[in-house]
């Protein structure tokens, strides 16, 4: 009952991000495997995820900056961890979809 409850939701976010992020824009989501939020990388974000994650908190949506989730790497160089951000999609329909819609115009200004 649950499992079928949040692909669902999964899937309404994946198509979402599609529409709303042109093609040119190079975005990879994370194959989602039943967590609750999506993990998306920006290849060539020319911010890091942290600068993002701060224009998208002044608009009242909280993500998650990927370089958190690569502890021991504060001094490497490798481009992806500043790149991705990971967004849930485990609240109110309209609430992500509205996130979704902040996210996506924020990206495709910054592109």
């Amino acid at each position: 009952m649950v499992k079928p409850f949040y692909q669902q939701k999964s899937a309404r976010a994946v198509a979402q991000l599609r529409r709303e992020i042109r093609a040119e824009i190079p975005m990879r989501i994370h194959k989602p495997e039943g967590a609750l939020f999506l993990w998306l990388w920006f290849e060539g974000l020319p911010i890091s995820s942290l600068e993002l994650y701060q224009r998208l908190k002044k608009k009242g949506v909280l993500v998650v900056s990927g370089h958190y989730f690569f502890p021991g790497m504060e001094q490497d160089d490798w481009a992806h961890k500043e790149q991705c951000i990971r967004v849930t999609y485990a609240q109110d329909d309209e609430v992500v979809e509205r996130g979704i819609s902040l996210i996506a115009e924020e990206i495709r200004r910054i592109f």
